[in-house]
């Protein structure tokens, strides 16, 4: 059973087939978002610490902080973002920047066992990343590709992956601290991108012993209703046996998917997080006026007191 381990100062998470799906919280991030960006170059971090509370209280076990500003002082930035977020909740955070000073920055500053967002197949990006994951001992998400792009053959990204774990491996750094980006294509471009995802975590889980992840909104993109097929797509990433992905957890539909996923592949034990998220507001009580119904009722409470 591969385990990736993170941790912030005062809580554990673990990534793997036999945890409940690990959810990371992407919307501490400025790409796309330019009141954000404007507000974080202001000095103003009111919308990042709005967003950090408000995604673990929708479920989010982990925290991607971005702060890839053009033109700004981006390891400032991400090193204030993180121990803002930090100093608010207690969830592990995920540090994301394709500049290496940011990702120092980031390091330097944060509590706890992060992950690091992220490493190529590219070989100065190998070269350069991998010494800062062994130094500080942090975990790494590995992105299938390389100098020659993104490959829309599956195979191709397999050996990119299996590539980084090797050249991981030469630093020192186990598989279990490797969490792999397949990398989703949006299925409305090519037809097969949700079935070589599938394919593709499977063949990481059983060769390479890695955990996985992905960018969950990528499979829509371009088509309309997108939650509907965002959820649906991570219900049967997760049944194929991807361990965790970035998504915005405040979106309720997706949300309920990966939930249901829990409950299905026995990741929820007794149904109690599922019970806890979804049990109808006074059913105790108003249970309490048949026998049939208080039996039901204590049987939830049961249930509750031992998860």
């Amino acid at each position: 059973m591969t385990h990736t381990i993170l941790a912030s100062a005062t809580r554990e998470v673990v990534i793997g087939s036999d945890q409940p799906f690990r959810i990371i919280g992407e919307r501490i991030n400025p790409t796309g978002r330019k009141k954000l960006a404007a507000e974080m170059v202001a000095g103003n971090f009111s919308t990042i610490e709005h967003d950090a509370i408000a995604q673990v209280k929708a479920g989010a076990q982990i925290l991607d902080v971005n702060a890839g500003i053009p033109l700004a002082d981006e390891p400032a930035l991400l090193a204030r973002a993180i121990e803002l977020v930090q100093s608010l909740t207690e969830v592990p955070v995920s540090i994301d920047s394709s500049i290496v000073a940011a990702l120092e920055a980031g390091l330097a500053v944060c509590k706890g066992r992060p992950l690091l967002n992220s490493v190529t197949g590219e070989e100065e990006r190998l070269e350069s990343v991998l010494p800062l994951v062994k130094k500080h001992d942090c975990a790494v998400v590995a992105i299938s590709n390389d100098e020659t792009g993104i490959s829309e053959d599956p195979d191709v990204r397999f050996e990119v992956a299996r590539k980084i774990v090797n050249r991981a491996a030469d630093h020192g750094i186990k598989p279990n601290d490797i969490v792999v980006d397949p990398l989703v294509m949006p299925i409305g471009a090519l037809g097969g991108a949700g079935r070589q995802v599938f394919a593709l975590v499977r063949r990481l889980a059983e060769e390479l012993k890695v955990n996985t992840t992905c960018g969950a909104s990528n499979i829509s993109f371009g088509l309309p209703n997108r939650h509907t097929l965002n959820g649906t797509f991570l219900a049967m990433a997760a049944g194929a046996g991807m361990t965790s992905a970035i998504l915005n957890p405040l979106h309720e539909e997706e949300m309920g998917c990966l939930m249901s996923s829990d409950v299905l592949l026995e990741r929820d034990k007794d149904c109690a997080r599922w019970i806890r998220r979804f049990r109808e507001p006074g059913a105790e009580s108003s249970a309490n006026g048949g026998r049939r119904g208080g039996r039901q009722a204590r049987r939830r409470d049961t249930v509750a007191a031992a998860s």
